[in-house]
């Protein structure tokens, strides 16, 4: 390995996040942390990974959900701290 991907683990590492091995394909529940305010509240947002780009701390996938009878797409950084947790269905 070299620097850059040993710093990069060292970070990942630090920040403690257990992400769940997942594909494109798989359906997931993510949990985002949601500010409104004062108020401070977890939000689950269910749907099909469209894409996932794997570049270690800069990592994201995309999910892709029916809601109100319209596609919405929404792309998560995997290592966000807005994001609760993500399980797979």
């Amino acid at each position: 390995m070299n620097l850059i991907q040993t710093l990069e683990a060292e970070e990942i590492a630090r920040l403690g996040k257990t992400i769940p091995e997942f594909a494109p394909g798989d359906t997931v529940i993510v949990s985002v942390n949601v500010v409104e305010g004062s108020r401070k509240r977890v939000q689950a947002y269910e749907g099909v990974v469209i894409a996932k780009r794997n570049r270690g701390i800069n990592s994201a996938f995309t999910v892709r959900k029916i809601s109100s009878g319209e596609g919405v797409e929404r792309t998560f950084q995997t290592y966000s701290p807005l994001i609760a947790k993500v399980e797979v269905k």
